[in-house]
């Protein structure tokens, strides 16, 4: 879905909530060596949340009532000494303690820009909107869980000038990802949580080998064509040598279960058939594969490889598809915070405005998160108290029958 379109669906007024804003700045910015700075960044995040279109630093600036503080906001964001890395390291820890996620998810955002003087801009094809544009490309790993996520790490893919001028290597799609997976793994100490990524371009054995080497534990989209060799004991009897992942999810579909899931969008539950095996894969070893079918017939409609064995098959399947609730949480909220639309040549301006507006979704997830924690809870009582009335209603029902049953006269309740 192009970045225009996402806008024009994630526009509304966002309420503020103060407890939440300013627990989220108290730990972001203790770190901040000068007051002016702690101050700043505490604008910046509340002109994220508060302004309307775009979130320009002049957009900022005025949704907080002080339109001269543009030039210093704009030194803040784009020139000012701060360091990024330890805001973001907090804001991943606050997320982790406040929505303890099921596991990292791993975006792959592209965003479209008119000009090339943004940091990373370069041509390249999108698939989603089917043809070349001048563009960034980033990844984020976001905390995710059944119901919410938000994202807590970034990378900015840079080639061509921008390397030359940053004077760094180049950073493949996996190099990108690993290292911002690291980076949360290390911040949080959450080193159990899996990681979940899609990197279709990727050879799916050096992408088990880097994770392996980084002792992440993953779960990957696999292509259809990848050839493997079935170790599994309930396919031996099937004497299968090396064919392609999709072949043999169809061998073993007799292995398949029932597994029902929660549509991200909808919440509507919807079923799938599922099945996993052990596998081989050339040059990387033993891992797990996991196919779904939408029905009972035909090719597995996607494929995974993990080295999850313990997992459940339905736990697999909720934790690949969870990739569906970010893709529903960025075009809901990211885009309206203003995570897409940082315009400058600083790279570390980049990321610190990619930080804050990470953490202005964060308000957002973890209000939201609250707000159904307090619906449900109200619910709960409410049907404690109906189940009393009830109980209580029935007892007196039995009484009367039994005074009838007696011949006695029953004395009327007050």
């Amino acid at each position: 879905m192009g970045v225009e379109l996402v806008r024009e669906r994630s526009r509304r007024t966002h309420g503020v909530p103060e407890v939440i804003v300013g627990e989220l700045c108290a730990e972001l910015f203790a770190g901040l060596p000068r007051k002016d700075q702690r101050r700043k960044g505490e604008q910046y995040l509340r002109g994220l949340l508060t302004a309307q279109g775009r979130k320009s630093i002049r957009n900022i600036a005025a949704s907080v009532g002080d339109g001269a503080a543009e030039q210093s906001l704009h030194h803040f964001i784009s020139a000012s000494t701060w360091e990024w890395a330890p805001v973001r390291a907090a804001l991943a820890r606050y997320v982790e303690r406040a929505l303890r996620p099921r596991c990292w998810v791993v975006q792959n955002v592209v965003i479209p820009k008119a000009g090339q003087h943004s940091v990373g801009v370069a041509r390249r094809f999108v698939p989603s909107l089917g043809h070349i544009v001048n563009s960034q490309e980033a990844y984020g790993v976001w905390a995710a869980g059944d119901e919410l996520s938000t994202p807590v790490s970034w990378r900015l893919r840079l080639s061509g000038e921008w390397l030359e001028g940053l004077g760094r290597g180049a950073d493949t799609s996996l190099e990108c990802v690993i290292g911002a997976a690291r980076e949360v793994r290390e911040w949080t100490a959450a080193g159990h949580r899996p990681v979940v990524v899609d990197l279709p371009d990727t050879e799916p054995a050096f992408l088990v080998g880097k994770f392996r080497a980084a002792a992440l534990p993953f779960l990957a989209t696999v292509p259809g064509a990848t050839r493997v060799t079935a170790t599994d004991p309930a396919l031996d009897r099937l004497g299968v040598g090396e064919v392609s992942v999709q072949q043999l999810l169809r061998m073993a579909a007799p292995l398949r279960r029932p597994v029902t899931w929660t549509d991200p969008v909808s919440r509507r539950p919807r079923t799938s058939l599922v099945t996993a095996v052990q596998v081989e894969l050339p040059r990387a070893g033993q891992v797990l594969l996991l196919g779904e079918w939408d029905g009972p017939h035909g090719w597995p409609r996607r494929c995974w490889i993990t080295d999850l064995p313990r997992a459940s098959w339905g736990e697999l399947l909720r934790l690949a598809l969870l990739s569906h609730r970010v893709a529903a949480d960025f075009a809901e909220t990211s885009v309206s915070v203003g995570l897409v639309d940082f315009e400058g040549r600083s790279y570390d301006g980049w990321h610190r405005h990619t930080t804050l507006a990470s953490a202005a979704q964060a308000v957002h997830t973890v209000a939201t998160a609250e707000c159904r924690a307090q619906g449900r809870a109200r619910l709960h009582t409410h049907a404690h108290t109906h189940a009393q009335a009830h109980a209580q209603a029935q007892a007196q029902a039995q009484a009367q029958a039994q005074a009838q049953d007696e011949g006695q006269p029953m004395a009327r309740s007050a």
